[in-house]
């Protein structure tokens, strides 16, 4: 097909570039320097533009965005200098859980320099260490050439934030385009197969195996891949353990699902990948927030097979038997297929057998826990939760000690269900997070868990939340204090608190007077009611939940080890 050219500014090739990659919804704050982009995007039919209230916070949203929709999720940030500064938090924290996030940002003219210019700053050097890809422009008729690139790498393995810095006079200046709309740059899945000898290796290495385990990441979870996992794990019957912060990879009630691992997950995962003499780690790094790095926390002895698509993650963090660069799902199907060939071990019986015991008594004992009515206790809380919350929930959570308390606590069935921000440990995460979530899945029930602090941080995106009606839920676990950190000091610093103490307004009134619907809850018989009363008003809705300000809990206590007693 023979395109035709058109005339356009440097604003109006950058809008219809990100009509070409189909973009639906971009999240953005107006700035002076980028005018032109907003000006095409007014005139623009098929781009929803969703103005948010702070450019980190509108990062969250395309971060939450792009994870629940396997899209790439775009924020603009119309002001160079602090309005682009504004981003680099949302971006760290994208390139930390290999989000696809392509942010635009306004940039000063090329005729000035920089140290001269109003709003000055070297960008390029500012972004380049929180994205796998930044940009400057420096001719107008590269826009389209730089954006299409831009989407193309945020989505090629491994997945992760671009930034495409855009100078104020290119957007201004004219120029004949020519932009196809009907072929985006990059592709939504990938299916690397692995090599078939390392498949023949892995799969006799585990068919002498009576004690093995599958662990699955984010590989697994943001691809819908846990079908052949399933199929895999019930050919060999292993329990499947899922990576910290990825307990919806697998959904909840599948009865190998043995939940979340390490000192953030459940004690019956735990003890599976202490004692698994076989692990087979698809689509996971083995990371930090599963392992502490530690074999306090995975067993030393144990065959490590890993499948990952970023070669230099194979083996990064523990020593492996096989590595495997290659798709996770499609993996596990190619390993199926060879493991039909063989025969799995009778011991494989006894070892799962005990775990589903081990399981069905820890979910027991969870379920029937004595819970006070007050002060609520955060076993309490999320144990009410998963009675209430409909099983096609989408969860957001925030850092810190409560919400980290809730990572394997609640229950997940649809995959992608879970959103956190445990690579980063960001606070003020979980809500913008949330709004980005509902924009992609608007039918799903979208329910933020916060603290006090990190809700403070960013009340005023229910602004945005009310003027687009972007209806979610937020649950602030409201405990009066940044609850991590005072942990540590009564655990390690003889309660010598300093800064840990925090006053806020009445959540549930702030929200009324954005327009919102606010429920206050002080009392664990309330949360219920307030819960399903939520879920059926057509508005965003603030729970602010009174959490005993005593049940503090130090996550981190291998930090302070250092500290002498």
């Amino acid at each position: 097909m023979k395109l035709k050219s058109r005339k356009l500014t440097g604003g109006q090739a950058a809008i219809k570039s990100l009509r070409k990659e189909q973009v639906k919804h971009v999240f953005g704050l107006i700035g002076s320097a980028t005018m032109e982009m907003f000006d095409a995007i007014y005139h623009d039919k098929k781009i929803k533009f969703i103005d948010v209230r702070d450019e980190r916070t509108g990062t969250h949203m395309a971060d939450g965005y792009a994870r629940a929709s396997n899209q790439p999720g775009v924020i603009i940030a119309g002001q160079n200098g602090p309005g682009a500064t504004n981003l680099v938090t949302g971006l760290a924290q994208a390139k930390a859980a290999f989000s696809p996030v392509v942010s635009l940002a306004g940039l000063y003219s090329t005729k000035d320099k920089m140290e001269d210019a109003f709003q000055g700053l070297d960008q390029q050097s500012l972004f380049e260490p929180v994205t796998k890809k930044t940009i400057t422009l420096k001719n107008s008729k590269n826009i389209p050439n730089a954006i299409s690139d831009g989407f193309n790498v945020a989505m090629s393995p491994r997945r992760g934030p671009v930034c495409i810095n855009l100078p104020r006079n290119l957007l201004a200046e004219k120029n004949n385009y020519k932009i196809n709309e009907k072929i985006k740059s990059f592709k939504n899945t990938n299916n690397t197969q692995s090599n078939p000898n390392s498949i023949k290796r892995a799969a006799k290495l585990i068919s002498n195996s009576s004690k093995g385990i599958i662990i699955v990441g984010g590989g697994i979870k943001y691809t819908s891949g846990f079908k052949p996992v399933i199929e895999l794990a019930e050919y060999l019957n292993v329990p499947i353990v899922t990576a910290a912060g990825h307990g919806d990879a697998i959904p909840f009630n599948h009865k190998l699902n043995a939940g979340q691992m390490g000192p953030r997950g459940n004690p019956v995962a735990t003890k599976l990948t202490k004692e698994a003499d076989i692990i087979l780690a698809i689509g996971t790094r083995l990371g930090f927030n599963s392992t502490f790095y530690s074999f306090e926390n995975i067993n030393k002895k144990a065959k490590i097979i890993q499948v990952e698509l970023e070669k230099k993650m194979l083996g990064k963090y523990f020593p492996i038997k096989i590595g495997i660069n290659a798709d996770a799902a499609t993996t596990a199907n190619q390993l199926l297929k060879e493991f039909k060939k063989q025969k799995i071990k009778s011991e494989v019986k006894i070892w799962t057998e005990r775990f589903k015991n081990e399981r069905s008594k820890y979910l027991f004992q969870r379920n029937n826990i004595p819970s006070k009515n007050y002060p609520i206790q955060p076993p309490g809380l999320f144990k009410e939760l998963r009675k209430v919350l409909p099983k096609n929930s989408a969860i957001t959570l925030d850092a810190g000690t409560l919400c980290l308390q809730a990572t394997d606590a609640l229950e997940y069935y649809n995959p992608p269900s879970l959103f956190t921000p445990l690579d980063f440990g960001l606070v003020g995460f979980s809500y913008a997070c949330g709004l980005g979530v509902k924009v992609a899945k608007p039918k799903r029930t979208v329910v933020s868990l916060m603290g006090d602090g990190g809700f403070g941080m960013t009340i005023s995106e229910l602004s945005t939340a009310v003027e687009h009606k972007i209806n979610t839920i937020t649950i602030v676990m409201n405990n009066k204090s940044w609850g991590a950190e005072k942990a540590y000091q009564k655990d390690f610093f003889g309660k010598r608190y300093l800064g840990a103490d925090i006053s806020s307004p009445p959540f549930s009134k702030v929200a009324e007077l954005y327009g919102a619907k606010g429920y206050k809850v002080r009392k664990l018989s309330e949360i219920n009611d307030a819960v399903k009363s939520a879920l059926k008003v057509n508005k965003p809705v603030v729970i602010d939940v009174d959490v005993d300000p005593k049940a503090l809990y130090s996550f981190r206590r291998d930090s302070f080890k250092h500290r002498s007693k």
